[in-house]
């Protein structure tokens, strides 16, 4: 029998998935295939909120499958002993995977396409799956990637993505071993506010944000209060969405709206696209600014209270507490936490990307720590030394306080505007409260930040 293994990764769907379904035309049988590799735990990259949103799109992928006369098959251990192991055991000539832009993904894939060979077998590695459009799809002249997002921006919105494929109508699958599907329960210590996983609830969601509150995005994405963005990061980053399809989707439905949307499917794709050409950014200054970051107790007291939000800045603290909560904040939030951790604080941006990636469940290595250089003017930012004040943010994207109360209960008797600078209330108000005064003030942050970077 004519077999071929498709391996998912960042791509468990069934809808759009080349892959998939180069590996049906090529072979009677297929064997979809996930391997729980424990180098992927010790690489730093698993994280309880993930592990969990991860199970959920597991079960799911294994629900589509057997709908479809399939199921998925689980094995545990490094992935290239299993995934030739598999290949062994059921007779498979190719195996299909999607591309992947990490150095981690990248070295795994040259390993995987060498074992192979060495038994004989083709490693069929399929670029644009996880992205819109494939890294280095397009590039400026005289370099291998864009370094500024505008004129990628572009090229990009020139380019029509490729079309989304359907969903197949019947996978067969040969007897091959297989373990339990992890469940959630699982996975360790969750967010309380942990969304479902997997791409029956991620195609609900899209539906849903399609229907109507796309057409608000462009005059409200940033508003705090209104939680108006989509919510489909974690889809996107463990593939229960096609970024492709997404885009074609809210093309479609057309508008001010749906534009702004694809704009920030172009910054993900950007991010990915640099992360491609240069890896050692996911760990080191895109470009330096020769930092000297605060270091000692001091500092370390510093970083637990921003861990924990209690800097004394109520926008931050907010977005700080909800990331807790939820695993996820709005990019806004996330920018202005950003900066009060690398410019007013003036702690490493590493520090802070990881707590991220220990919480976020859409914690993406190119999205993550590219924003996070942006923020902390190490990345691609044309302005690396802007500073959000978190103050006048709030009273722009927060302007009635509503945001704050929501996620700093000790400041939802403090109404209106005044809950942004709660260090200015005087008697029994403030004393009630029991919220801590600010880690440092603005300006005396932006002086020991302008020192740091000789900008006086």
């Amino acid at each position: 029998m004519n077999v071929s293994v498709v391996l998912f990764t960042a791509d468990l769907r069934l809808h759009d998935h080349p892959p998939l379904r180069a590996a049906l035309r090529s072979a009677a049988s297929v064997v979809p295939l996930f391997v729980r590799d424990p180098a992927v735990d010790r690489a730093g990259f698993a994280a309880p909120n993930r592990l969990a949103f991860l199970a959920d799109c597991l079960r799911d992928l294994d629900a589509g499958l057997r709908r479809r006369g399939g199921r998925l098959v689980v094995r545990t251990g490094e992935m290239v002993d299993e995934v030739c192991a598999v290949a062994r055991e059921t007779g498979a000539h190719e195996v299909h995977m999607s591309a992947d832009v990490s150095a981690f993904a990248q070295a795994r894939e040259e390993r995987l396409r060498s074992a192979l060979g060495a038994d004989g077998r083709r490693l069929h590695v399929h670029d644009g799956v996880v992205t819109v459009l494939p890294p280095g799809a397009v590039t400026p002249a005289g370099s291998d990637h864009f370094a500024v997002f505008t004129p990628y921006f572009r090229r990009w919105v020139q380019e029509r993505p490729r079309d989304p494929l359907p969903a197949p109508r019947a996978v067969h699958v040969p007897e091959v071993r297989s373990e339990e599907i992890p469940a959630r329960s699982g996975a360790g210590p969750l967010s309380p506010g942990l969304p479902p996983g997997g791409e029956r609830a991620a195609r609900e969601r899209l539906t849903r944000w399609l229907a109507r509150p796309v057409d608000a995005y462009e005059d409200r994405n940033d508003d705090l209060a209104a939680d108006a963005t989509s919510r489909l990061s974690p889809d996107l980053h463990f593939g229960a969405l096609s970024a492709a399809e997404v885009v074609h989707r809210a093309r479609s439905r057309g508008g001010a709206g749906a534009e702004a949307f694809v704009r920030q499917l172009c910054w993900r794709d950007f991010h990915h696209q640099v992360l491609a050409a240069r890896p050692r950014v996911a760990a080191e200054d895109y470009r330096t600014r020769h930092d000297r970051w605060r270091r000692g107790a001091e500092a370390e007291a510093d970083l637990q209270a921003w861990k924990e939000g209690r800097t004394g800045y109520p926008v931050v603290d907010a977005a700080m507490r909800q990331l807790a909560h939820e695993g996820w904040t709005p990019g806004r939030a996330r920018l202005l936490a950003a900066s009060l951790l690398t410019k007013t604080l003036y702690l490493d941006w590493r520090a802070g990307a990881r707590h991220f990636l220990d919480l976020l469940v859409d914690g993406d290595l190119a999205n993550n720590q590219l924003n996070w250089q942006w923020m902390a003017g190490t990345g691609t930012d044309s302005r690396p030394n802007r500073v959000l004040n978190p103050v006048l943010q709030a009273r722009r994207y927060d302007p009635d306080g509503a945001y704050v109360r929501r996620w700093v209960p000790e400041l939802a008797g403090i109404a209106g505007p005044a809950v942004h600078e709660p260090w200015r209330l005087t008697g029994p108000e403030r004393v009630a409260s029991g919220y801590p005064a600010p880690l440092v003030g603005l300006a005396d942050g932006l002086a020991r930040f302008r020192r740091a970077r000789a900008l006086d």
